[in-house]
């Protein structure tokens, strides 16, 4: 990521999330070189500054979950109004027409959606290769390169199908070894295990009822050997408790165990139907898990135990998850649910808008393994979001980090990524919002038309 070497004093925000610094940070070479303490100036020499005096500061928020090709997907006429197993029986079909054309778009469109919100990493759960996306990986890593955000592409994968006991159809499946061998590529081409990397490679298999046991444990091993983090969808729904039972004769968490998954590289999205037990195993292993607030309410999959998890010792993260559960990929749209959902979970006082904050920055950071950014601290890469309170909606606010979850804030005014600006006045930087809309949306009729 190309990173500029000009001295910048972000001055005076009207509020940071950040302790000491009210007169806001100076950046350098792409880090948070000092906290400027309120009314001070920088000790540091700067070249340039940026009022903040409107502007509320925060970490750039961290996705951690994710579907990008969904985006081609959302809102589809015959996956509404379904939960999870038969929303997914509706789409695999449809999916399986996926293009690397498609992908690209899809990619390029989410990306710029969480950008838009805020957001200055993010994972993507790519598990769909049906013949001719064999690039997929490729296809991301150079849109994110593009786009200059941070991405943790997850080579994602299936390999059960309906023949075998899984859900989905054959035709989105992979076999074992070319997966495995797949995984290897992708690392060897694009891991950066480098503090301030831009790029970073997880292993996903989808689910456990999508992949067999010996693609996990596959994974698993290559994960020891390579020292990367491995991510899956687990405690999603009672439907998958009921699937692992039959298929393997014991709940998730235990199957978990059992395929060399239980450990501090590891974070699960979802995490919804853990027992007392399950959580606490969790928590002692450093297992992560990202709470998708917006999915789970849309297909009704119920509430991730957040408190307890995170008392437990799992790191706790966000994630927008995918563009047909969530049909958004605007990140601070997920804060403020996941805000509400355990507010009504947990009562008013026990999750406050700094909680769902924290989950958003440090807390997803720490699920993808990554100390360098999720926080407003000296060293850490000047990662930021800016939002002003110059809408309608935040007349009247007190608090105005508070009124970003409170009052519903859906748009940065800018962001910055490594010390770059990624969005000035509320625009991406060199993306081109109408022709992507226009691109996005023909190439999404393909899938309307399927039905």
């Amino acid at each position: 990521m190309a990173r500029e070497s000009r001295t910048l004093w972000i001055k005076n925000p009207l509020a940071i999330l950040a302790d000491g610094c009210g007169g806001g940070v100076v950046v350098r070479n792409g880090k948070i070189l000092e906290l400027v303490p309120a009314g001070r100036q920088p000790e540091a020499s700067y070249g340039e500054t940026f009022d903040a005096s409107d502007h509320v500061v925060l970490p750039g928020l961290v996705n951690t979950h994710h579907h990008f090709f969904q985006t081609l997907t959302r809102a589809h006429p015959a996956a509404i109004n379904k939960e999870l197993f038969n929303w997914l029986v509706a789409l695999y079909p449809l999916w399986s027409r996926l293009t690397p054309d498609g992908l690209r778009l899809a990619t390029r469109l989410a990306m710029t959606e969480l950008l838009l919100s805020g957001c200055t990493t993010t994972s993507d759960h790519h598990y769909l290769f049906p013949d001719g996306l064999n690039e997929a990986m490729d296809i991301q890593v150079e849109e994110a390169r593009n786009l200059g955000m941070r991405l943790t592409v997850t080579r994602g994968s299936m390999n059960l199908s309906e023949k075998d006991g899984g859900l989905p159809p054959d035709s989105v499946v992979q076999d074992a070894d070319a997966i495995l061998a797949d995984c290897e590529r992708v690392l060897s081409a694009y891991h950066d295990a480098a503090e301030g990397a831009q790029i970073q490679v997880s292993l996903a298999p989808c689910s456990p009822f999508s992949v067999t046991r010996e693609l996990m444990a596959g994974c698993a091993e290559l994960s020891g050997k390579t020292g990367c983090r491995l991510h899956t969808h687990l405690g999603e729904t009672a439907d998958e408790d009921r699937f692992c039972m039959d298929m393997f004769g014991c709940r998730p968490v235990e199957y978990l165990e059992q395929v060399g998954w239980l450990h501090d590289r590891v974070w699960l999205a979802h995490g919804i139907h853990f027992n007392d037990a399950e959580i606490i195993k969790l928590g002692q292993n450093g297992v992560g898990v990202c709470h998708c607030p917006t999915s789970n309410m849309v297909l009704a999959s119920g509430r991730c135990r957040t408190c307890e998890l995170e008392d437990a010792g799992s790191p706790v993260g966000l994630g927008v998850d995918g563009s047909a559960s969530n049909d958004s990929s605007n990140f601070m749209e997920g804060v403020r649910h996941a805000l509400m959902i355990n507010r009504l979970t947990y009562g008013s006082q026990r999750v406050t808008h700094l909680d769902v904050l924290r989950w958003a920055t440090k807390g997803s950071a720490q699920c993808l393994g990554r100390g360098d950014i999720g926080e407003i601290r000296t060293g850490a890469r000047a990662d930021l979001a800016l939002f002003d309170l110059n809408e309608l909606r935040f007349s009247g606010a007190g608090d105005p980090i508070a009124a970003l979850v409170l009052c519903g804030a859906h748009r940065a005014d800018r962001v910055m990524i490594d010390g770059n600006w990624r969005v000035v006045n509320g625009n991406p930087v060199n993306t081109d919002i109408e022709k992507l809309r226009n691109e996005h949306g023909a190439a999404a009729k393909r899938f309307l038309q399927a039905i």
